[in-house]
């Protein structure tokens, strides 16, 4: 049986008298730094958190992937999963030790995605708490490889050699309480690397400046002219490059992404910044070296699908303004599968100074946690049992 609106409420009140457990898991777990393609020991961690937690069933993937289940009452019925990334953007060598204060969390990571991680190792005892079991089993991994150029190679690999039919899932984020994504977007994300050749230009008395190049790249990007249906954009995230103040730089980094609902305008844009990028080599006597990061499919639950009137359902029983955005996590990796899943956001925060050390909110957690436990317990009750994704 699914759980009702007020029911859902009142988990807040329970969840928050379990606040040492959440805070622990989220410390223990976020304080392990975690660079893409370096999540071995927080790996670790959240396998120990999921035995002390008394999980049925803890193992490792052949990709690193950590899995904690609970098993159901039901043998028949498809498993569903509840996952989180464990990689963050912070490097080892930053400093990881968390400040917990009166009503914050403050750390690298801890907003993407270390509370994440620290609430999926917080369910099996959460669900002891208040009550629940289900049918189901309930399938918990901290996928690696996920973010920038781990391009969600983590999930991947656990969906591909997942055997057996999943029942639905839910991608937990940090950042922000009320948002929902039940859909995610074609995009490519890329790097261009532009590289001074040495020696003086054909064409300038002095070389040219690799930064200033990238610069006028990105001036022709904004020069193009995008569809608002299918609706198209190029998002500029990255630039660095240089040595020293009062030197012409010889090599420079530019970061983008192409975000479409169309594949195919995906690929047309990017075909059309190659152009730019080739005729811009030639007139300015440098490399000019595109990379493709990452890529996506679109992939989308329609706005009617059960599983999105759940989620809905579950965040404006806890008095929350639904915020749909979409989504470049886990989630699109369950779509393209054709496994019916949502993204939920937890709390709310913000990155600090300097970057790379963000904060959470504390007394908001509680709520964004009992979506979670609503929307599994939906899913639980069939919501993903007789429609797909389209």
């Amino acid at each position: 049986m699914a759980i009702q609106g007020n029911q859902i409420s009142s988990f807040t009140e329970t969840i928050k008298s379990m606040r040492d457990i959440i805070i622990t898991n989220i410390v223990l777990t976020g304080q392990i730094p975690a660079p893409t393609f370096e999540e071995e020991q927080k790996a670790a961690m959240l396998l120990e958190r999921f035995s002390i937690a008394g999980v049925d069933h803890c193992t490792t993937d052949g990709i690193g992937n950590p899995i904690g289940i609970i098993r159901g009452n039901d043998r028949q019925k498809p498993p569903i999963f509840v996952v989180a990334h464990l990689d963050t953007v912070s490097d080892k060598d930053v400093d990881h030790n968390y400040m917990v204060k009166k009503n914050t969390i403050v750390g690298p990571g801890v907003l993407d995605n270390s509370v994440g991680i620290g609430v999926l190792a917080s369910l099996p005892d959460l669900f002891r708490g208040l009550g629940l079991s289900f049918d189901s089993d309930i399938v918990l991994a901290g996928v690696v490889r996920s973010i920038g150029k781990g391009n969600l190679e983590g999930i991947k690999f656990l969906l591909d050699h997942w055997k057996g039919p999943i029942r639905g899932a839910v991608c937990l984020e940090g950042h922000k309480l009320g948002r929902l994504s039940y859909g995610s977007e074609g995009l490519r994300r890329c790097e261009v690397e532009c590289t001074v050749y040495p020696g003086p230009s054909l064409k300038h008395r002095y070389p040219p400046n690799a930064i200033i190049v990238l610069n006028e790249v990105i001036n022709q990007i904004l020069q193009m002219r995008f569809p608002l249906r299918p609706m198209t954009r190029v998002m500029i995230g990255i630039i660095s490059g240089g040595l020293k103040h009062g030197n012409a730089a010889r090599s420079a980094r530019l970061g983008f992404e192409i975000q479409s609902d169309s594949p195919g305008m995906v690929k047309d844009v990017s075909d059309r910044i190659s152009d730019i990028l080739e005729g811009m080599a030639h007139e300015y006597r440098v490399n000019l070296k595109l990379k493709i990061i990452s890529e996506q499919l679109p992939a989308r639950l329609e706005f009617t699908h059960p599983l999105v009137k759940a989620a809905l359902n579950c965040i404006k029983a806890l008095r929350l303004e639904p915020v749909v955005i979409p989504s470049e996590s886990e989630l699109s990796a369950f779509l393209a599968k054709d496994i019916p899943a949502v993204t939920l956001g937890i709390t709310y925060g913000e990155e600090s100074s300097p970057p790379g050390l963000s904060k959470i909110r504390i007394d908001t957690m509680f709520r964004g946690i009992a979506q979670i436990v609503g929307v599994i317990k939906a899913i639980d009750s069939g919501v993903c049992d007789e429609q797909g994704v389209d």
